[in-house]
């Protein structure tokens, strides 16, 4: 029995009794049990979170294994249509295919992106960036008119109130996370129907009363919100929404299932917390971020290409793989750099002895034999502030901070492009 009064839990024993005078009589015994039921609901609760958290390992590292092979394979896709369109004409009738291929490489790195996301959470880079800037651009993205072209009766807009709308974040996360739920919004209405998205941004301070009813840690928020006036999730299915590979769509035809697991773990990464509202009027996703106030605006300068022309400086690049290897090596020939190439570190060891060289290219993770962190060591120990450039899939590894805190002067992302790889080897060479 619950007492709504006292907010009290008790139990109930009922023991037939017999009056002197053969009535029957009910003797009934009242025992609180309320610490015991909440006990047995949060060890409920703790073993759900567990058994999410076994699934989300598992999956992750799935996803970690099948982003590395991809990776290695998509730096070709991404790479060599680069270097073709810079050597094209510019009315050649080739830059239109060549163009496709480098889009559809992007856009298989993103998929990618996703699993890393997945396996090993949100990339660590974070900036102070203004989120009612994220959502004004995304609105007018070539993603978000493509999502308007295929739901013409969707009417997509924003309600930017935060104030204070600097989180520390990381961008490229966060904006795919936006993309993700405009993107689920808009289906969920359907192609048919006339319905409304709207994403909003406002400022809200946590107190303890929230924060215990929530679990959301006390404190100063910015709450980025994709609200669609859709049928809504129905509520069984809730606690699954953001399970890998769960969907109600048609599989390949609408997505891959990852959306909203990709929401899930950046929102966690960037110690945030995700609640869903479901009523009459359609589904509400409230994202969660907290924010510090002395966090400041930060500008990103793109820098032209010609900054990153060498002068003949010698490159030694170190891959297992060898398209990563050709690639980059057109790519820095292209630049004026000298470029040399080994298929292992020891190989590397072994050249550096006999070539000193003015910069490494090392990946990361190589098989069979030593790693991109054991083959910076062994040539430290020959060379003591020899520079170098890290490639990874993933630039939260140990091994990557460990070996940019042994003095490696910079880190880029696989599957890179002629931009990304030409400012990595000139901001490590000092130029």
């Amino acid at each position: 029995m619950h007492s709504e009064k006292s907010d009290k839990i008790y139990d109930i024993i009922e023991t037939p009794m017999a009056g002197q005078d053969g009535s029957i009589w009910k003797l009934l015994m009242f025992r609180d049990v309320t610490e015991r039921v909440a006990s047995e609901r949060e060890k409920e609760k703790i073993t759900a979170e567990l058994i999410k958290a076994k699934k989300m390992e598992a999956m992750g590292m799935m996803a970690g294994g099948v982003a590395h092979d991809l990776n290695n394979i998509l730096t070709g896709i991404v790479g060599y249509p680069e270097l073709i369109l810079e050597k094209l004409p510019e009315d050649s009738e080739l830059r239109k295919p060549i163009e496709a291929i480098r889009t559809s490489g992007r856009k298989a790195a993103t998929v990618v992106a996703d699993l890393l996301t997945i396996a090993r959470g949100a990339a660590g880079t974070r900036e102070p960036y203004n989120l009612n800037e994220l959502s004004k651009e995304y609105l007018s993205s070539p993603e978000c008119e493509r999502l308007k072209s295929l739901y013409p009766n969707v009417i997509f807009r924003h309600q930017l109130e935060a104030a204070w709308p600097v989180a520390l974040c990381s961008p490229i996360h966060v904006g795919k996370c936006l993309m993700n739920l405009a993107t689920n919004a808009a289906e969920a209405i359907g192609f048919d129907v006339a319905g409304t998205v709207v994403i909003t941004t406002l400022n809200q301070y946590v107190d303890a009363e929230a924060s215990t009813e929530h679990d959301i840690k006390k404190g100063d928020y910015l709450i980025l919100t994709v609200q669609d006036t859709g049928p809504g999730i129905p509520h069984t299915e809730l606690e699954q929404i953001f399970e890998p590979f769960y969907t109600r769509k048609i599989m390949g035809r609408s997505g891959t299932g990852l959306g909203l697991t990709v929401v899930w773990n950046t929102v966690r990464d960037h110690g945030g917390k995700i609640l869903v509202e479901i009523n009459d009027k359609g589904t509400c996703f409230q994202l969660y971020f907290p924010v510090r106030k002395e966090e400041g605006l930060v500008c990103i300068e793109e820098d032209d290409m010609e900054k990153f022309v060498g002068h003949g400086e010698r490159i030694l690049l170190v891959d297992d793989e060898n398209q990563p290897l050709d690639v980059a090596r057109e790519i820095l020939e292209s630049f004026g750099y000298t470029v040399d190439t080994v298929c292992s570190g020891e190989l590397a060891v072994q050249f550096v002895k006999d070539t000193p060289v003015d910069l490494l290219v090392i990946d990361m993770l190589m098989a069979p034999g030593i790693n991109g962190r054991q083959t910076y060591e062994e040539i430290l120990k020959l060379y003591p502030g020899q520079k170098a450039v890290i490639a990874s899939g993933f630039s939260e590894s140990e091994d990557v901070q460990a070996t940019l805190q042994q003095g490696a002067g910079g880190f880029v992302k696989k599957p890179y492009s002629m931009y990304q790889l030409g400012r990595a080897v000139s901001g490590a060479l000092g130029k």
